[in-house]
């Protein structure tokens, strides 16, 4: 993993430098946008809705929408007036008890990596926020932005280690605007309910779950492949139906560079090299002997023209 930023937690007059990571990642299915026809890659442009004319990236500005639809244009001078944080700390502003976080708020995940001088003060934190079952609410400045989050001690195959999560603002949870309203429940159902949830009751295991649907996908896109329903474009780079690995990659790039220098890169052409590269090392002096049929045949054909032009010259001397 690659750190996207570092600072230091720090709680009273203790600091801890760390390294941030972030700590998921999607593995969602995406799709591209294709004709149908051939696969190629559909294009939109910026097309702007009053002249209808395309926009250039360098004549695009931020637009703040009001609520009666009037548009409010923010120049960069605009932008660089607004207030920013640049802050490299980590501020615990307290430590609450974790059944008082609702999850609803969580929003990014990120591991806390301590560096070398703050592995002490790392594991005390770590230790005193497992022994109080407590979180640690933080402010952090992220992407020059001052955010709410919190610390909590997450379990791992290579050791509990100190997870940071984003939270949203409390205006951005939203509250349904429908209620729920039954009738009178029966004990009898009550006891049912009860009955299954203790049936199916028992301890995650993220391992047991899996997302078939990408599964599914990547099962009829390497049997297209390998079926050879591969529709290959201007901008294709890979082969079809070809696996593509990590040799395969490292072929293509060698066939690219010989490719660039103007070398054949068949492969018959591959395999003369080869067979020719011994006889280049220690016959270097044979080549002559390999010239010499070429000279014996044209030392036939010699005579025959020569005898011809003396036929000839004879008939004019007559």
């Amino acid at each position: 993993m690659r750190a996207i930023w570092k600072g230091s937690v720090s709680f009273g007059l203790v600091n801890v430098p760390v390294k941030l990571y972030s700590a998921t990642e999607s593995h969602d299915v995406s799709f591209r946008q294709v004709h149908a026809k051939d696969g190629g890659r559909i294009r939109y442009q910026r097309i702007c809705s009053l002249d209808g004319e395309e926009v250039a990236y360098a004549d695009i500005a931020k637009g703040y929408e009001t609520e009666d639809g009037e548009m409010v244009i923010l120049t960069d001078d605009d932008l660089a007036e607004l207030p920013v944080t640049s802050s490299r700390e980590i501020a615990v502003e307290k430590f609450v008890p974790s059944d008082q976080i609702d999850p609803l708020l969580f929003e990014k995940s990120y591991y806390l990596e301590p560096e070398k001088s703050g592995a002490k003060p790392y594991a005390l934190l770590r230790q005193a926020l497992q022994d109080a079952d407590r979180m640690a609410v933080v402010t952090v400045a992220l992407r020059q932005r001052t955010t709410v989050a919190v610390l909590r001690v997450r379990e791992t195959e290579a050791g509990d280690v100190i997870v940071l999560q984003t939270m949203m603002w409390p205006d951005e949870i939203r509250v349904p605007d429908f209620s729920v309203e039954v009738g009178e429940v029966k004990d009898a159902e009550v006891k049912m309910a009860h009955m299954l949830v203790e049936t199916l009751s028992g301890d995650f295991d993220a391992s047991e779950f899996s997302d078939d649907y990408a599964d599914a996908v990547e099962t009829l896109v390497r049997a297209k492949i390998e079926g050879g329903e591969v529709e290959r474009t201007p901008t294709s780079t890979k082969t079809s139906g070809e696996v593509v690995d990590l040799l395969a990659a490292l072929q293509r790039s060698v066939d690219a560079a010989k490719k660039g220098r103007g070398e054949d890169t068949s492969e018959k052409a591959e395999e003369k090299p080869a067979k020719k590269a011994p006889a280049r090392k220690t016959t270097a002096k044979k080549a002559p002997a390999k010239k010499a049929p070429a000279k014996k045949t044209a030392a036939k054909k010699a005579p025959a023209k020569k005898s011809t032009s003396r036929k000839t010259a004879a008939k004019k001397a007559s």
